[in-house]
């Protein structure tokens, strides 16, 4: 498997692919709201296997907004998420942000918390999805 950073445009039928399973299919997120047009400006990461498949995938917009992090479930529980999300915030820190932040659904708190994230507290709803705010100071 092979984890890089890409622009939009070099994988968007395989990002596009990915997000649609996970966040319209399972979580049933809206288009609009999953689509949002913010893509073609973002740093995108893929998870990608030895057969060119993409099983998942991140973003990184250009205020440090970490986003759509997204692994197909047949692939969950093996460190790719994780290995997305170090390698977004290692593109931060090549761009010079002094931090980033996300929004996290309740249950991946756990997740960002173990790669140095600290939630505010309160949490909100996004695409009909409870969330809370998460930042992380960067070196």
């Amino acid at each position: 498997m092979e984890v890089r950073c890409i622009t939009f445009i070099e994988a968007q039928p395989e990002i596009r692919a990915v997000r649609d399973a996970v966040f319209g299919g399972e979580q049933n997120v809206p288009a609009d709201i999953n689509w949002d047009g913010k893509d073609e400006d973002c740093l995108h990461v893929v998870a990608r296997m030895e057969d060119s498949r993409v099983i998942g995938t991140g973003r990184l917009e250009e205020d440090g907004k970490i986003g759509r992090l997204a692994v197909l479930p047949e692939f969950r529980g093996e460190g790719i998420g994780r290995l997305l999300l170090v390698l977004l915030i290692e593109a931060a820190l090549r761009k010079g942000l002094s931090h980033v932040y996300l929004h996290a659904q309740h249950h991946a708190l756990p997740f960002y918390e173990g790669l140095g994230f600290e939630a505010s507290p309160g949490s909100f709803d996004e695409a009909g999805i409870e969330h809370r705010y998460m930042s992380r100071v960067l070196k």
